[in-house]
């Protein structure tokens, strides 16, 4: 078995900024056959149904009717976070394996069901934390295991977009929906890329969280303003006592050299290490303005041709759904994929304690809200009851 037959479920923005991509102009592309796809907004999914000829009977406008129609192998859930687990648990159910981005889940509740209706169906879930692959990330994983740094003992991180991100009158709109920014926040969007790359980095699990929101910029867009937070510092304690800032927003001046900038600084007994110190490898200047271009995420080649880790991080987990379905994934291999760890429970974790930080949080001035600390194992254990116990044994 070398082609996937994939039902694309959701055709918005993470489609038309990576997915696509993925689908048609990667070298993964040979092994991906796009048989039908879903979304409930009719625009979208006339727009991706339109531009890559996927046949009208073969479009639908629920995930539902699109499982039951069959022809497919696998699913990929591009909804938003709060929607993953309707479509997921659908599809695991039906028999079919599945390709999720980032964040699994934004409760603990869904990533847990989740994660348990992959070992009760037996079939194969991969979740797409892209930073996963990049090339800094790989290195510093392994050379922290190495121990080449000594003890690690605190940590920032920065992970700041441009205001067009989140600005629903900025034209073209990044999101679909004008509400997008509201309904969620810099803490789904942006941190769990960093709390998940910390932890794929440290191996080390959460243990309390604090965050310190920002609702100034946004509030004050026109004519439509967004009552969501600008920026969002979450505060978390990992097991050893090792601390993470981590920084995150969508309010950065459009006039910035690239549309999100990130760094990360990480201090240890015996040195530090820093992580892109915003540099991506391609500085490009043209009429438009000064753009630093991200080449190692994405890499738009000769002939139309999308390479980076933004393409061989999901391409992986298309191979690996493949080798599952033919029997050549090895038990050990499919119980290291999809760990907690690998499937991403403790950064849906973290979100959620630093959204609950916010609410149980108090005002610190004009549009400032003062988290205050949750324990994240008490979280868990008031979220899944005893089942909380395996994810800290």
């Amino acid at each position: 078995m070398d082609t996937l037959r994939l039902g694309v479920i959701g055709t918005g923005s993470v489609v038309r900024e990576i997915y696509g991509h993925l689908y048609f102009r990667s070298e993964y592309s040979r092994n991906i056959r796009i048989h039908a796809i879903c979304d409930a907004s009719e625009r979208a999914l006339a727009e991706f149904g339109d531009q890559w000829k996927i046949p009208a009977e073969r479009r639908h406008a629920d995930y539902r009717t699109l499982i039951a129609a069959g022809g497919i192998d696998a699913v990929a859930v591009n909804t938003p976070d709060s929607l993953h687990l309707g479509p997921v648990m659908a599809a695991l159910e039906a028999g079919l394996d599945v390709l999720l981005p980032k964040p699994t889940a934004d409760k603990v509740v869904d990533a847990h069901a989740i994660l348990g209706a992959v070992r009760s169906t037996g079939r194969f879930l991969g979740v797409d934390f892209h930073k996963r692959e990049d090339p800094v990330v790989k290195e510093a994983r392994a050379r922290f295991a190495e121990g080449a740094y000594g003890t690690l003992q605190t940590s920032v991180w920065y992970m700041l977009d441009r205001l067009l991100v989140s600005d629903p009158n900025h034209a073209p709109r990044f999101f679909s929906s004008p509400d997008f920014a509201q309904k969620n926040s810099p803490v789904t969007f942006l941190t769990s890329h960093m709390a998940d790359t910390f932890m794929h980095i440290t191996r080390l699990r959460p243990l309390e969280v604090s965050a310190v929101g920002y609702r100034q910029k946004l509030p004050s867009l026109a004519p439509i303003a967004v009552q969501g937070y600008d920026l969002i510092d979450t505060a978390v304690l990992f097991e050893g006592g090792v601390l993470a800032h981590i920084i995150t927003g969508w309010t950065m001046p459009n006039t910035a050299n690239c549309l999100t900038l990130q760094t990360a600084r990480l201090l240890f007994s015996e040195g530090m290490l820093e992580l892109w110190q915003d540099h991506y490898g391609y500085h490009e200047v043209t009429g438009r303005g000064i753009e630093d271009r991200n080449v190692l995420f994405l890499n738009f080649g000769e002939g139309g041709l999308v390479s980076g880790y933004g393409m061989d991080s999901p391409g992986r987990i298309v191979g690996n759904i493949l080798r599952h379905r033919c029997g050549a994934m090895g038990r050990e291999e499919r119980e290291s994929l999809l760990s907690p760890f690998s499937l991403g429970f403790y950064t849906t974790l973290v979100c959620e304690c630093a959204h609950e930080s916010l609410k149980r949080g108090t005002a610190g001035g004009e549009g400032v809200i003062l988290g205050a600390k949750v324990d994240a194992r008490a979280f868990l254990a008031e979220r899944i009851g005893a089942e909380a116990d395996p994810y800290y044994a």
